[in-house]
């Protein structure tokens, strides 16, 4: 949905200097209609000047209600300005229709100003109201990684978990839009939930983050509907900061752990993978994710579904260890490990000694990339934050528009809008 002129939703009053015969010569109508109830959320708005231009439109939403969905106490302060409803006109000015959606349970006032070939102007006003959004009938947002404020790797993944099944997956991925001060080209792929309900949607570029910049996500979630009768009620904001590139790579063949910053090589580290004996003891190969920092952990068997008691069982202090994989796969400490890089003795995990881990721990963010190679197992998609074992010709197959998003640009591909 690339924006051509963006208006903002402030409400303003136009001058009107020719009267009614202007609006009537420039034949300016608003949709919906004015006195609409029940607009479904997600219904677009349009400006039409059948003989002249649409000069500027401004949108006002406003609590019908203290009851609605709308209402401010269900509002973040810090996402007010996503409400302002912005709009795009076509190349003649002859239309302009809003770019997201409603927030349901609002008044809406539409404030269109057009102009007359013979230069006359005239204000032309539609006020309605949105459909509520009742209990049971809302998508919110359950959680998000990262989060505002963060600063991460360059490999970082944007993480959005709803707290509903999403159906309709291509309208409410076209109401998520990434801004990068950096040219970037991404899209959001969605994932099952444990019940096998798309609860999850995962926003990746085609390559690593350029380092040292700040994202933005507007989720314009408000009057999305994500399933049948189902609308999101809030619209939010994610703002953090990609740092600088650090990429760790492990070779299972030399037993190395390569650390590179900001593309040179910074340190050089023995280490000890998995011993291959049973194939969950096998370090997975291709591009993990770091998706965590634990200090004083504790690594339990039982929690990779290894029996207490048996002879593989084990339950070990390490004073330093990087979560890389939902199966417990870490970089970690190992104390007693005398095979750091020479053999592999680990059920999985990359042993590494106490000093090397400290500075691991130290100098590791969230999202920082970390490649293996050499080994027989490979990682899986939704193993940790694996989403970059899929290509990016896979990644955009898997997307719901199937089309890229140039984060460097205003708006997203497809449309939030389910009633046309």
């Amino acid at each position: 949905m690339s924006s051509l002129l963006l208006v903002g939703a402030c409400s303003t009053s136009a001058t009107n200097t020719a009267g009614e015969d202007a609006g009537a010569e420039a034949g300016v109508s608003i949709t919906p209609e004015d006195g609409s109830s029940e607009v479904a959320p997600d219904a677009p708005i349009t400006v039409q000047a059948d003989n002249g231009t649409v000069t500027e439109v401004t949108v006002d939403q406003e609590p019908a209600g203290k009851d609605s969905a709308g209402s401010d106490d269900q509002r973040d302060d810090g996402d007010r300005e996503l409400d302002a409803l912005t709009g795009t006109f076509n190349d003649d000015k002859s239309e302009w229709a809003s770019d997201w959606t409603m927030t349901p349970g609002n008044t809406v006032t539409v404030t269109a100003t057009a102009e007359t070939p013979e230069g006359g102007t005239a204000e032309v006003v539609s006020e309605f109201t949105t459909r509520q959004a009742p209990e049971g009938q809302r998508l919110e947002l359950e959680s998000n990684l990262p989060n505002s404020g963060e600063t991460v790797g360059v490999g970082m993944p944007l993480i959005v978990n709803f707290d509903r099944p999403v159906e309709n997956r291509a309208e409410v991925a076209a109401a998520m839009e990434v801004t990068s001060e950096k040219p970037a080209k991404g899209a959001w792929n969605w994932f099952r939930d444990r019940n096998g309900e798309y609860t999850k949607a995962v926003f990746r570029p085609e390559e690593y983050w350029e380092p040292h910049q700040e994202v933005t996500v507007d989720m314009h979630l408000a009057g999305v509907r994500a399933g049948e009768d189902v609308h999101g009620v809030k619209n939010h904001r994610l703002e953090f900061e990609v740092g600088r590139s650090q990429i760790t790579r492990t070779s299972n063949d030399t037993h190395r752990m390569l650390v590179e910053r900001d593309g040179e090589q910074i340190k050089d580290f023995p280490v000890s993978l998995g011993d291959g004996s049973e194939p969950e003891y096998r370090t997975t190969s291709g591009t993990h994710v770091v998706k965590s920092r634990r200090k004083d952990y504790t690594m339990d068997s039982s929690t990779v579904n290894i029996p207490e008691g048996s002879s593989d069982s084990y339950e070990l202090e390490v004073e330093y260890a990087m979560r890389l994989t939902n199966s417990g796969i870490f970089a970690h400490h190992s104390p007693g490990n005398t095979s750091l890089g020479e053999t592999n003795v680990s059920h999985g995990c990359i042993n590494m000694s106490l000093e090397d881990s400290r500075w691991f721990y130290e100098n590791s963010l969230l999202g920082d990339p970390y490649e293996v190679t050499g080994t027989t197992r490979e990682l899986e998609v939704t193993n940790g934050w694996g989403y970059w074992q899929r290509s990016w010709d896979e990644w955009l197959e898997n997307s719901a528009g199937g089309e890229a998003d140039k984060t460097d640009e205003p708006g997203t591909p497809g449309s939030p809008f389910t009633e046309k």
